[in-house]
């Protein structure tokens, strides 16, 4: 389980295709720090180490994962937001609970300045309206982030100073794709509605 505050950026170095899954390295700066089948979420995507090396690591995704998430668009050179599993008894809940189990992607509208801080825009799928509240929390490229002005087609999210230099948001554009992650106590609410309206 992770919370979904991101401890650095990692730089993908080489991406290797093999079949249907996609081998990604990259550098991180913790390489000592980490180990062969820990879990790491990239994007929000937990992925396993499966080997490490002075400079970098490697993880694999598989074809399922490929298709729900914007990795197949991550390019060599890319930063991407990492965060290491939380440690049970001994880590602060500064987030929300982020399993790493992505559900979709969607598309970033508009990116507005506003004179020290930020809003980012994203578009809403009319289904999934019901997981997004004004004030909740919802997890965007692995990132812990409180919801703004959600309306059943799109929403926001505020960025403060550090969260936008400490994370990829910085080169996040009108038109990136990126990786969500709703709110795991809102869709057990909404799994057990819908069964009690059925």
């Amino acid at each position: 389980m992770f919370t979904g505050i991101i401890e650095r950026l990692g730089k993908v170095i080489a991406i290797k295709k093999e079949v249907t899954n996609c081998h990604f390295s990259i550098e991180s700066g913790i390489e000592s720090e980490i180990y062969i089948d820990q879990s790491i979420a990239h994007n929000g995507v937990c992925l396993t180490v499966v080997s490490i090396d002075d400079n970098n690591y490697v993880v694999t995704a598989i074809k399922e994962t490929m298709d729900k998430t914007n990795l197949g668009e991550v390019k060599v050179g890319d930063y991407i937001n990492l965060e290491r599993a939380a440690i049970s008894g001994s880590t602060r809940l500064d987030g929300h609970m982020v399993q790493g189990h992505v559900d979709g992607t969607t598309k970033c509208l508009n990116v507005e300045d506003v004179d020290g801080s930020w809003y980012f825009t994203f578009q809403l799928d009319k289904n999934n309206a019901p997981l997004v509240v004004n004030k909740g929390s919802i997890c965007i490229n692995g990132v812990s982030l409180t919801v703004v002005n959600p309306t059943n087609s799109e929403f926001q999210v505020a960025i403060i100073p550090y969260t936008y230099e400490h994370t990829s948001f910085k080169f996040l554009k009108a038109g990136d794709s990126v990786n969500l992650e709703y709110d795991i106590i809102g869709k057990y609410v909404q799994r057990y509605m819908d069964n009690v309206r059925s």
